[in-house]
C-alpha cells in the first residue's frame, strides 16, 4: 500500500480536467460512499448468520455513521497537506481491504470494528469531490463539482438497492466481497488516470486539525452555506427517516417495497446536480440557493395540504430532492471559492453541518410522526426550508468573511 508523506508545496496550476476525469470522479465517490449504506438492508441476515439479535446487528448502521463523522475531520487536514491523489489512493485500497475484512468477520464484534472502520475509510467520497474543485477551471467548477455530487448522491441513493438484490440472491458476504472488489477497481483506475494534485498547504497536519474551527470563525459565508445547508438536510432526513411509516398508514397501506422505491425520485433529482452546478456558474450561487430552498419549502408545503395524495407525494419527493441537492451544489461552490488552500477543511465543515442537520431532523421528526402525524413532518420540512431561505436573504454584507 502506498505511504503518505508530505510533498513540496507547488503554485497553483491550471485546471486539467478531462471528462474522463470527472467520470471518475464521480463515480468515485459514488461507490466510496456506498459503502455506508450496504449493511442496512441486510440486518435481518447478519443477525440470523451470526446468531445474534436484531438489536446487536442494528449497531452496525450506528457505527458506520458514527465512524464517517469522526473521519470527516480526522482526514479533512490531509486533503490540504497531502496530495489529493495519494490520499484517494492510501483510504480507497484501506477500505477495499476493510470491506473484504466485513465480508469474512466470524463474529458480530469483528464486524462491528470493520463498520467502524468502514465508516471512517468511505470519507475517500469526500476527498473525490474536492479533488473535482480542484481540477476544473473557476468558470465550470460549479458544473464539475456538480457531476461529482451527482455519482456522490445516486452511491447513497442507490446502495440500498444493490445491496437489497445482491444479499437476497447471493448473501451478506458477498455483498461486502464484491463491494471491496469495486472499491478496489476504482483504485486501480485512479492510479493511472488521475493526475496528481499537490498539496494546497505547507502547515502541519495538527494545525490544519485545529484550524477547521477557526475557518468557520473566519469566513462568515462558509458559516451561512454552513447553517443554511443543516436546515435543508433537517427537512431531507425528516422526511426519508418517516417516509415508510407515513406509507404504512391510511390511506396509503404500501410496503418497504414502495418507500424504496421512492428512492427512485431522489436519483432523479440527484442527476439535475449537474444543471444546477452549471446554473450556479453562469447566475451566480447565491439566486440557486434562494431558489432551492423556495422549491423544499413550497414542496413540503403542499404535502401538508394534501397528505392524502400519493401522486402529488411522488411528484414533491421529486421537487423537494432537486431543490436540497441544488442547494447543496451552490454552497459547495460558494464554500470552495473562499481559499482554494483549504478545500477539503472548508468541505468538512459544510458536511458535518449536514450530517448535524440529518440527525436532527430524523429524530424531530420521528418524534413528531408518533405524536401528531404526518402532516407535522410536512410542517416541519417547510419551515427548516423557510429558515434556510432567510438565513440566505440576508444582507449580502452580512455575506463577506471577516
Amino acid at each position: 500500500m502506498t505511504t503518505l508523506h508530505a510533498l513540496p508545496a507547488v503554485p497553483s496550476r491550471r485546471a486539467t480536467e478531462t471528462p474522463s476525469h470527472v467520470a471518475l470522479l464521480a463515480a468515485g465517490a459514488g461507490i466510496s460512499v456506498a459503502s455506508l449504506y450496504y449493511n442496512q438492508p441486510l440486518l435481518d441476515r447478519i443477525a440470523h448468520d451470526l446468531a445474534v439479535s436484531p438489536a446487536a446487528s442494528g449497531m452496525l448502521p450506528t457505527l458506520t455513521q458514527v465512524g464517517y463523522a469522526a473521519g470527516i475531520f480526522l482526514f479533512a487536514p490531509l486533503g490540504d497537506r497531502l496530495d489529493l491523489r495519494r490520499v484517494i489512493l492510501v483510504k480507497g485500497s484501506a477500505l477495499a481491504v476493510v470491506l473484504a475484512l466485513a465480508g469474512v468477520a466470524p463474529s458480530i464484534h469483528l464486524l462491528g470494528a470493520a463498520s467502524l472502520a468502514i465508516g471512517l475509510l468511505a470519507t475517500t467520497a469526500q476527498d473525490f469531490v474536492p479533488a473535482a474543485a480542484a481540477l476544473a477551471a473557476p468558470e465550470a467548477r460549479g458544473k464539475t463539482v456538480g457531476t461529482a455530487m451527482t455519482g456522490l448522491l445516486l452511491g447513497i441513493l442507490l446502495s440500498r438497492v444493490v445491496s437489497g438484490i445482491v444479499g437476497s440472491a447471493f448473501g451478506w458476504r458477498t455483498m461486502y466481497l464484491g463491494a471491496s472488489v469495486a472499491v478496489a477497481g476504482l483504485v486501480a483506475i485512479a492510479s493511472r488516470k488521475l493526475p496528481s494534485m499537490p498539496r494546497a498547504s505547507g502547515e502541519s497536519y495538527g494545525a490544519l486539525l485545529r484550524s477547521i474551527a477557526g475557518l468557520a470563525v473566519r469566513f462568515a459565508p462558509l458559516r451561512r452555506a454552513a447553517l443554511a445547508q443543516a436546515l435543508l438536510s433537517v427537512a431531507f432526513s425528516g422526511f426519508w427517516s418517516t417516509l415508510a411509516l407515513v406509507l404504512a398508514k391510511p390511506p396509503f397501506h404500501y410496503g418497504s417495497a414502495v418507500a424504496g422505491a421512492f428512492g427512485l425520485a431522489g436519483a432523479a433529482g440527484a442527476l439535475v446536480a449537474p444543471l444546477a452546478g452549471s446554473l450556479a456558474d453562469r447566475r451566480g450561487p447565491e439566486s440557486i440557493v434562494r431558489a432551492g430552498s423556495l422549491l423544499v419549502a413550497l414542496s413540503f408545503l403542499a404535502m401538508a395540504a394534501a397528505p392524502g395524495s400519493i401522486a402529488l407525494l411522488v411528484a414533491m419527493t421529486l421537487l423537494f430532492d432537486l431543490g436540497v441537492h441544488g442547494a447543496l451544489i451552490a454552497h459547495q461552490s460558494i464554500v470552495y471559492a473562499l481559499d482554494p488552500a483549504a478545500r477539503s477543511r472548508l468541505n468538512a465543515v459544510l458536511v458535518s453541518a449536514m450530517f448535524v442537520g440529518m440527525a436532527a431532523g430524523s429524530a424531530i421528526a420521528t418524534r413528531l410522526f408518533a405524536e401528531y402525524g404526518p402532516r407535522s413532518v410536512m410542517l416541519l420540512g417547510a419551515t427548516a426550508a423557510l429558515l434556510a431561505l432567510v438565513v440566505r436573504l440576508l444582507p449580502a454584507s452580512a455575506q463577506r468573511g471577516a
